[in-house]
């Protein structure tokens, strides 16, 4: 079933996040103000139409394969690159002191989008917080680390938006976040998975302390209208 997780998007898209998608048969993409994530069903010319039709002028949309990733005709190339996809392979975290820990629903949205902005964990919008469970530390009433749970595959779910404000980082915040989120997904009988940029060294080395293993390298191509 891992192969699932060669197309992440489109088998988040018509799984689990079926009310959370938009899009023509073989290309889909979140809500817009979910997330500019977008997925296709196959390397087709049709499908490739279909991605170029959910695309607005002047916006950006993310494609995430493992496959290598067609330029539509009338959209251009903005930006590439590689990443990693990570599965834990690991013995489940041990508990942990969560008190300082706290739930993030649709009253944060605001502080979430603004740190995800300031530390740039991957594409978030709006309602991104929808897409799973969503956890953050505050200190003096200020959100300055989260993470949550993004796209899903049958068995698996994505951690991701993991991020720490700078002033704030080498805490051990985003790890004991990442740690509680890989407890939270085994308890729930599923398999966590994440992404990391290929170039991220230490971010794929504190993951792999975690009990990650590299799974695939996957292309990301941001696209928009020519």
């Amino acid at each position: 079933m891992s192969e699932l997780l060669d197309r992440p998007v489109w088998t988040s898209l018509i799984n689990a996040h079926r009310d959370l998608a938009e899009g023509a048969p073989r290309a889909k993409r979140y809500q817009r103000d979910v997330n500019l994530l977008a997925g296709l069903q196959d390397q087709s010319d049709q499908a490739l139409d279909d991605l170029r039709s959910l695309v607005r002028p002047g916006e950006q949309i993310y494609v995430v394969q493992a496959a290598e990733i067609p330029i539509p005709q009338g959209m251009r190339l903005d930006y590439q690159e590689k990443c990693v996809q990570m599965i834990h392979c690991g013995a489940a975290p041990e508990p942990l002191n969560a008190a300082e820990v706290t739930p993030l629903a649709d009253a944060d949205a605001a502080e979430m989008l603004a740190l995800a902005t300031l530390t740039k964990p991957g594409p978030f919008a709006e309602r991104t917080h929808t897409m799973g469970r969503f956890q953050g530390i505050r200190m003096g009433g200020r959100l300055v680390a989260m993470g949550g749970e993004r796209m899903r595959a049958p068995g698996y779910i994505e951690i991701s938006g993991v991020c720490t404000h700078p002033d704030f980082r080498g805490g051990g915040m985003a790890r004991k976040l990442t740690q509680l989120g890989v407890r939270s997904i085994l308890d729930r009988g599923a398999t966590p998975f994440l992404h990391s940029w290929r170039s991220n060294e230490t971010a794929i080395k504190l993951y792999q302390s975690l009990g990650f293993s590299i799974r695939t390298e996957l292309n990301v191509s941001v696209l928009s209208l020519a």
